[in-house]
Order: structure tokens, then C-alpha cells, then sequence
């Protein structure tokens, strides 16, 4: 029975997963039709295409047992590599060069080594620890964006940087995978899984407590938008030489909002890539960042 309900979580997570990493194709899509990489980062999806690389190897170790780890993790490494080199082909040469250097160094150089030391120098159990380890290790590595994105939505007292859906999934997804690991008695899927869960429900409790004060944050900037388009339509119309008008200029002078948020959500929404063990959206701390700051 628990292996029955084991095969049934490992089946849906593996649906879920490959969801998830089909979701930057529009990302790309918009890329190849541009031929510009443009703002774009290659980083998040070098280091994606190490994990799933990492996880496939320590799914293949298992043997039997692992299948289902092997599985979603070599359609998430075709996926990344996908976007690797695309990335690669229509990038400006400065960052051809460096996308280059980074895949050599993490997924030729260190992947290789990992996979040498293991096959040469150890045996019997002490594979799947070493490698299992490391698997733990560079997955943890990688919640630091869904931790700064709450530091930050606790910081601003909004959610925009932290969008429902991507809480929501990491929650859902680092779930199913915690489940599995518990019937299946895997401790390095549960550990990094586990953290994914507990980070995924405090991103749902954080979007609860903060959503309400986005909209009104919001609504309130949109109310400045359009108090400062009026004063410019007055002022075009020239208007602002009536007496009576002078006043209702004054109360509409309202300061122009600092950051364009549409535009924001937006590069966030299409710069979307992450696994199942990487939640997060690449490029969407970068505005981040940018915000705290005082760029934009």
C-alpha cells in the first residue's frame, strides 16, 4: 500500500515538476523571435541544469528505487540545456563568453568530477551518500531567492514581489516530494523538500497577511497616475490660467509614482524558471534588489 501511494506521489510530482520547467518557453519563445537575450541572466539556469543534472545521477545510483527521481530530473535537465544554449546562440558576445565559462565550469568541470570521484573512489553506500549530500546542498543554496523575496514582502509590507502562484507551487510541489521521501525513506529528498514546504507555507501566510495592503498601496498610486495625467491634460488644454482651476491644480500636483509595478510584475512573470527543487523565478530579485536599493 505505501508503495502503491509512493509510485502515486512520485507521478504527480513528476507532472508537476515538468510543468514548472516548461514554463520559461514563452520566456524563450519571445527570444528567439527578438534574437536578443536582452536583460536576461544566464546564472539561474546554469545552476538549475547542475541540480537536475545532480539529481538524475543520484536517481540513477538508486537504481529501481529511483526511477521516478531520475525521471523528472533528466526531463528538467533537457529542458534546461534547451535554454542554455539558446541563451548561448542569441546572447550579446560579452555574455556568450561568460555563459560559456559558467556551463564549462559548473556542468562539464565540477559535474564530471562529481561523477568520477563517485564512480572511481567510493563504493557501496558512500555513493549515494556523497552525492545525495551534495543534491541537499546546492538545493538549500538555492532558497535564498524565496527568502530574500519574503524578506522583502516583510520589508515593503507587499507581495508584489512574490507572486501567488509561485508561493503556491513551491508549497505544492515541495509537498508531494516530502510525502514521497517519507514513504520511500529518503532523507536527502525530504531535507531540501521539507525546507521547501516550510518556506512555501510561510509565503501563503505572508501572501494572506500583506495582499489587502498591495491593492490598497496600489489603488492609491493609481489614484496619483491619474491626478498627474489630468494636470497634464489641463495644462495642455491651457486651462491652468483660470482662476478657479489654480486650486484644483494644486490638489492634483500629486507626486508621479517612483516605480512603474506593472512593468515590474512583468519581468517577473516572464523571467520564470525554476524546478522542483527551485521555486523561485530568476531576475525577479534583481528589480528587487534594485528597489532597496534606490535605483528605481
Amino acid at each position: 500500500m505505501a508503495t502503491d501511494l509512493s509510485t502515486v506521489l512520485g507521478i504527480i510530482g513528476n507532472v508537476i515538476s515538468i510543468l514548472v520547467f516548461a514554463s520559461p518557453i514563452k520566456t524563450f519563445i519571445g527570444i528567439v523571435k527578438k534574437k536578443s537575450t536582452e536583460n536576461y541572466k544566464a546564472i539561474p539556469y546554469v545552476t538549475t541544469l547542475l541540480s537536475t543534472s545532480l539529481w538524475t545521477f543520484y536517481g540513477a545510483l538508486k537504481g529501481a528505487d529511483g526511477l521516478l527521481v531520475t525521471t523528472v530530473n533528466a526531463a528538467g535537465v533537457a529542458f534546461q540545456l534547451s535554454y542554455v544554449t539558446l541563451f548561448i546562440i542569441f546572447a550579446p558576445k560579452r555574455n556568450k563568453v561568460t555563459t560559456m565559462k559558467l556551463v564549462g565550469m559548473f556542468n562539464v568541470v565540477f559535474y564530471g568530477s562529481v561523477i568520477g570521484a563517485t564512480l572511481l573512489a567510493m563504493h557501496g553506500s558512500l555513493r549515494l551518500t556523497f552525492v545525495g549530500i551534495l543534491c541537499v546542498a546546492l538545493t538549500i543554496a538555492m532558497y535564498a531567492s524565496p527568502l530574500a523575496a519574503m524578506r522583502n514582502v516583510i520589508k515593503t509590507k507587499s507581495v508584489e514581489y512574490m507572486p501567488f502562484l509561485l508561493s503556491f507551487f513551491l508549497f505544492l510541489n515541495a509537498g508531494v516530494w516530502s510525502a514521497y521521501a517519507i514513504l520511500v525513506k529518503d532523507i536527502y529528498i525530504l531535507v531540501p523538500n521539507g525546507i521547501g514546504f516550510a518556506l512555501g507555507t510561510v509565503q501563503l501566510i505572508l501572501y494572506g497577511m500583506y495582499k489587502d495592503k498591495s491593492k490598497s498601496t496600489k489603488s492609491t498610486e493609481m489614484m496619483e497616475e491619474e491626478g498627474s495625467a489630468h494636470l497634464v491634460e489641463m495644462g495642455m488644454n491651457g486651462d491652468d490660467d483660470h482662476p478657479k482651476n489654480k486650486g484644483i491644480i494644486k490638489g492634483l500636483s500629486l507626486p508621479k509614482p517612483s516605480l512603474d509595478r506593472q512593468y515590474s510584475v512583468q519581468n517577473i512573470l516572464r523571467s520564470l524558471s525554476y524546478g522542483p527543487y527551485d521555486f523561485y523565478p530568476p531576475g525577479a530579485l534583481d528589480e528587487v534588489d534594485e528597489v532597496e536599493n534606490g535605483k528605481i
